[in-house]
């Protein structure tokens, strides 16, 4: 047997962007930059429509962890700072608990009252192959919400997108000339930045995604769109049979 061939695995030319408006579902202050910023800054230079949610308070990443030790307070006050720089239309950003994000009816409810309230025509969340628990949390919480919509209301289109692990990708987009803009914008995550390098974990990610694309694309942000068919099913199953797909015959 011989193994499918990357091009069935990996895109080996970038896309457009999804259209617009953009409702952005950010598990923490900073997930938006550095999992989506490239995205985010391209589509302010193509005037398409973005809003971020953040979803948790973030008051476990960084120093003098807490609600009381000014930490919550800081880390609003740098996504307010990037999503300017990001050129957003709306941020909200939500009190859930950072490291206690629950997959629950309720949180479920949240999560489809935006859509609702938004109407995006694209909704974005972590991949599922996230590490860390809110990530995936955050992607089960949008499933699920876009699962729960009605017959007859819009269905935008769902994409997950990379933070800091590997996710199955099935778009790429060319980021090359927003890269040195989005630096800067990830260079306002000071509280974060001082914990771990993360510019540099994702500016590698970017890299690295450029791998099957032609030269002249240096850097890309990897995204996975979902067809209405993997939305009517769970996400383990839809994930479980993604990765299936790499030990498929040719």
């Amino acid at each position: 047997m011989l193994p499918c061939p990357e091009h069935k695995l990996i895109p080996h030319e970038t896309a457009p962007l999804p259209p617009g408006p953009w409702l952005v579902f950010a598990p923490h202050a900073d997930d938006e930059t550095f999992g989506l910023g490239g995205c985010l800054l391209k589509a302010s230079d193509e005037n398409v429509e973005t809003h971020v949610v953040v979803v948790t308070d973030g008051a476990q990443g960084g120093d003098e962890p807490g609600k009381h030790g000014g930490l919550v307070d800081r880390r609003r006050e740098e996504v307010e700072r990037a999503g300017n720089l990001l050129g957003l239309r709306g941020l909200e950003c939500w009190s859930e608990p950072d490291r206690g994000l629950k997959v629950d009816s309720k949180r479920t409810g949240l999560f489809a009252d935006a859509i609702r309230k938004l109407q995006p025509a694209a909704v974005f969340f972590p991949g599922p192959l996230e590490i860390h628990p809110d990530h995936r949390a955050t992607g089960m919480l949008a499933w699920a919400a876009l699962q729960s919509l009605e017959a007859g209301e819009p269905k935008p289109q769902a994409l997950s997108y990379e933070i800091t692990a590997l996710n199955p990708i099935n778009l790429l987009i060319d980021i090359t000339a927003q890269m040195e803009r989005k630096h800067e914008v990830m260079a306002v995550y000071v509280s974060q930045n001082s914990q771990n390098s993360y510019p540099d974990y994702v500016t590698a990610l970017n890299r690295s995604r450029s791998f099957s694309l032609p030269s002249g694309v240096v850097y890309a942000e990897g995204l996975y769109r979902y067809d209405e068919d993997q939305l009517r099913q769970p996400l383990a199953a839809v994930v479980q049979k993604i990765i299936a797909g790499y030990f498929a015959p040719a």
